[in-house]
């Protein structure tokens, strides 16, 4: 704590000095630089609009910002990525883009996670954030995000950009979701990245999106605009859409409605941080500390599909995975014992205490570091019934967080 005062007074100096860093922000009337100093923010995608994006905070002087993204940097990236050069070909984009923003603000405290957001980042991430920013070019990254941060009561900015037309999005609780604006063909594109035995095709063919950097930066700026207003407590677009089209130079907003019966309007009525991390806890000892709270009644959720193991037909050779049913292709699904060609799934997202891997840690069955694992039961009449707790692995913070672990007092969203 005293190396963090030490910076938070260094800051205070340069900005009161006569030509400081930040000094022409503070000519807007409303504008409070410790808002921005002190704020969490995630970053999920590092490509085209994620390196504006991640270039926009580092220069409005946000504190502390997770880069997420899993893949490396290719050569056709250099065209239309602010924070890549030449040298940088082969390496994480995390790693290359949070390097980058410290090059811009050194001050700022920057962590790279490289990962598939999907299946390897923990609830945890998103409930240390005070907003979430959505550089994406797929629907399965933006449902996960989407439900993550409706459960932990996040808002969240998706940008979307193709040749030169670009969209902007804020969904935040409880008004309408980026799933309540999902069409009926936006799901069947969806269910085709899964094959008949829920395995993820391994062939599936992999478009590439035409952009510019001039659209990536245009709706990067906007995102980052609308971070700093929901930082700043002020009104944004949430609920609605922003649409730009680069040809015509014409923009528009559009509304959303919010479904009643959307899935991603799961909100949790507590969340439990633990000492524990998932390596450190078993999913009973969960279930013991769940039913203190909620009664008997208890079972544990999981926020993804589990893939316990692998079932041969036709020998019954049983083959144990425990990961992300979604990390496990159709490839995979020979039989390494007699060769058939399509073995069976046996699958959890729930955990009762009486399956014969209970007491395993959370580690071993595939719960991502600092995950937050959900308990569901009914509390009875005088608790106002059936509850919903989320119990925070908290002690996986600094494995995933790093130096992110040591921020200020979050935002507090109403």
């Amino acid at each position: 704590m005293g190396q963090q005062a030490s910076v938070t007074i260094s800051h205070a100096d340069t900005e009161a000095s006569a030509d400081g860093r930040f000094d022409r922000f503070k000519l807007i009337s409303w504008w409070d630089q410790s808002r921005l100093s002190s704020a969490n923010v995630l970053v999920v995608g590092a490509g085209a609009l994620g390196n504006e994006l991640v270039k926009n905070l580092a220069l409005l002087g946000v504190g502390q910002v997770l880069v997420a993204d899993m893949d490396h940097v290719e050569n056709s990236n250099l065209s239309r990525s602010v924070l890549f050069r030449e040298k940088n070909n082969g390496q994480p984009k995390a790693q290359v883009a949070a390097k980058a923003a410290k090059d811009i603000y050194p001050d700022i405290r920057v962590q790279p996670f490289c990962g598939n957001i999907v299946h390897d980042l923990g609830l945890g991430v998103y409930r240390w954030a005070d907003v979430i920013l959505g550089g994406l070019d797929n629907r399965e990254a933006r449902l996960t995000i989407n439900r993550a941060c409706y459960k932990v009561n996040r808002p969240w900015v998706d940008g979307a950009i193709e040749q030169i037309q670009g969209l902007v999005r804020v969904f935040a609780p409880p008004g309408p979701c980026y799933e309540c604006t999902m069409s009926e063909m936006d799901w069947k594109l969806l269910q085709m990245r899964r094959s008949c035995n829920l395995l993820s095709r391994s062939q599936m063919t992999q478009g590439k999106t035409p952009t510019t950097p001039t659209i990536s930066a245009i709706i990067a700026g906007v995102q980052a605009q609308e971070a700093v207003k929901l930082l700043h407590g002020m009104q944004s677009i949430q609920g609605n859409g922003w649409m730009f089209n680069g040809l015509t130079t014409e923009a528009y907003t559009v509304a959303y409605q919010r479904k009643e019966e959307c899935y991603s309007h799961d909100t949790l009525d507590e969340i439990i941080s633990l000492d524990e991390g998932v390596a450190d806890i078993t999913a009973a000892q969960l279930i013991a500390r769940a039913k203190k709270l909620l009664g008997e009644n208890v079972e544990l959720e999981l926020a993804r599909e589990m893939l316990q193991s692998l079932v041969c037909p036709k020998c019954h050779h049983e083959e144990e995975w425990f990961t992300s049913l979604g990390k496990v292709t159709e490839a995979d699904a020979a039989c390494s014992a007699c060769g058939h060609e399509l073995r069976e799934v046996k699958t959890f997202f729930k955990i009762r205490g009486d399956e014969p891997f209970a007491n395993r840690t959370l580690a071993s069955i595939g719960v991502p570091a600092f995950d937050i694992v959900v308990a569901r039961g009914m509390a009875g009449e005088a608790s106002g019934g059936r509850r919903s707790v989320g119990f925070e692995l908290t002690g996986d913070a600094p494995l995933v967080l790093g130096s992110l672990v040591q921020t200020q007092e979050q935002i507090e969203w109403s």
